[in-house]
């Protein structure tokens, strides 16, 4: 008896787990949608309760305070970014493979949340950058910079800064998507976010880094 009654209770610590996680990502995707419209200062926890299908209380449960699940919220790209980075294996590669490899990474997950920008931008404009810094993206930089730094050791890629090459690969990735709202306007007649198009995005951003960081002459 005493067996049967442990086995029941055992069984339903997994469907537990789930379930709890299940909410978390409705309360984290709902939150997200909340602090791009408004940023931290705008936002109304009320508004995340709703668009979750969860009560305040279950919120503060999970995250204690509006402040904690904005930090959550900010830090799920970096850890999605950093997990997706971690299994491609990139030291598997040539660089100039390596790199194709991981921009054709980064802008499939840009696709996958082309309104995450919204995200960044509220952050800068609020808090200059105070909750963003705690995300730990030194480490999603350092997949893109030592990809560079083996490119040019190798004699592939010419002499560059890899930091501000860095920086100038992310613009090429993210502002197709950061600034969609405005430039859909530019190209009515594009659906810039079918999948027709960010093929050729995705094309066209592998070509222009390529022949950027390559040695003159390859």
């Amino acid at each position: 008896m005493g067996r049967s009654t442990q086995s029941k209770f055992s069984a339903k610590k997994p469907r537990q787990v789930r379930d709890a996680e299940a909410t978390k990502k409705q309360i984290l995707d709902a939150a997200e949608a909340e602090f791009a419209r408004n940023g931290l200062q705008g936002a109304r926890t009320e508004a995340i309760a709703r668009g979750s299908g969860v009560t305040t209380a279950m919120i503060y449960y999970y995250f204690q305070s509006k402040e904690g699940l904005y930090q959550a919220v900010l830090q799920r790209p970096a850890v999605e970014m950093h997990e997706g980075f971690e299994q491609l294996n990139l030291d598997q590669f040539p660089p100039e493979e390596a790199l194709k490899v991981l921009v054709k990474e980064a802008i499939a997950y840009e696709a996958a949340h082309p309104h995450r920008g919204m995200l960044w931008f509220q952050e800068a404009n609020q808090n200059q950058g105070k909750y963003f810094k705690q995300g730990n993206w030194q480490e999603n930089f350092s997949y893109l910079i030592k990809i560079l730094e083996r490119g040019m050791a190798e004699g592939c890629f010419r002499q560059i800064d890899p930091f501000l090459t860095t920086l100038h690969i992310i613009g090429v990735c993210n502002l197709y998507f950061n600034a969609y709202e405005n430039i859909k306007h530019t190209r009515p007649d594009l659906q810039l976010l079918s999948s027709e198009m960010i093929e050729q995005h995705t094309q066209a951003a592998v070509n222009f880094i390529l022949a950027g960081v390559r040695c003159v002459g390859d």
